[in-house]
């Protein structure tokens, strides 16, 4: 609830309307009502989501949660936002067809009710307070070995310049599919051809703690070079969709004769592995790969370090 002396958050207010399922207009162009805990949830979602946007989340992040609140107003009808007790939670939760949409779901309706309830104090009361996502286990990663990560290599360096420059950020630097899509050449120091500095610049607020500078090798300056000799100055190095970078791995994968799924994270997978086993540490994993450092992304890495641990040898734990 609105205390005295307290002022409602400086959010725009967004045009009342998005487009449905069938991708026709729907609601009514308009401004939205001043948020208030008899609101409806079709006006309190459009709030959430202008909130989402201009805090600098990422737009996949705003279009997932604007989606499960639609389908959640979809289960609980036009409800005013107190009146959402429990029993809606816990009937939109079960309706989810696995785990990790369930954690999804979950997720999406505690950020909502955070936001009305310490961003925009209209509401008291947390619903999702008494629910507990299911713990979903990080699978065990399946990096490359040393003689797949040379394969892979000269085939990507078979197939163009690009190809192999994308494939040795991935596999030599860390990079991820994301990075190795919005880099510029400007983003890299070239001034030491044996040593040329990677910047990696956060997009966003929330991408920030992703920000870091990674040394290269004369290898990355000879694929740059041969690359430019091939097709001008450039600006970004690897102009492509997000689907085309995942083909063009599995592509390389199929033509290095490697049989295991190979995918950009695959390539992060393998660097992480590497730098365990030239002994970087957790927080350094963290830092070379640009993790926030919690619990999960710690998880993360610990598989990498039991995965470059020495490996175990029967026979020193024989019986005499």
């Amino acid at each position: 609830m609105q205390r005295d002396g307290e002022q409602r958050p400086a959010v725009i207010q967004p045009p009342l309307f998005e487009f449905g399922r069938d991708g026709k207009l729907r609601g009514s162009v308009g401004l939205l009502p001043v948020l208030t805990p008899e609101s409806s949830l079709d006006v309190a979602r459009f709030w959430f989501r202008r909130y989402l946007e201009q805090s600098g989340h990422p737009p996949n992040t705003v279009k997932s949660y604007s989606y499960d609140l639609s389908v959640f107003e979809s289960v609980v009808g036009p409800k005013p936002i107190n009146q959402i007790d429990e029993r809606d939670i816990a009937t939109f939760l079960n309706e989810s067809r696995g785990r990790s949409t369930r954690k999804r779901r979950l997720t999406t309706l505690s950020s909502f009710f955070r936001f009305l309830i310490i961003r925009a104090k209209v509401l008291e009361h947390d619903p999702t307070a008494v629910f507990y996502s299911d713990r979903i286990p990080l699978k065990t990663p399946q990096p490359l070995f040393p003689e797949e990560q040379a394969r892979l290599l000269a085939a990507a360096a078979a197939e163009n310049p690009r190809t192999h420059l994308a494939i040795w950020l991935m596999l030599r630097l860390g990079l991820s599919r994301h990075e190795v899509l919005a880099l510029r050449a400007s983003h890299i120091d070239w001034s030491d051809p044996d040593r040329p500095i990677v910047y990696i610049f956060a997009e966003g607020q929330k991408r920030r703690l992703r920000e870091r500078k990674l040394a290269g090798s004369r290898e990355l300056t000879d694929i740059y070079q041969t690359l430019v000799a091939q097709e001008g100055q450039l600006d970004r190095l690897v102009p492509i969709l997000p689907q085309s970078l995942n083909k063009m791995v599995e592509r390389v994968a199929a033509a290095a004769g490697i049989a295991k799924p190979v995918t950009p994270q695959t390539l992060r997978h393998t660097f992480a592995v590497e730098q365990a086993k030239r002994g970087a540490s957790e927080d350094e994993l963290l830092e070379l790969l640009g993790l926030a450092d919690d619990a999960r992304n710690r998880l993360s890495v610990r598989r990498y370090l039991r995965l470059a641990a020495p490996p175990l040898d029967p026979l020193t734990h024989a019986q005499p």
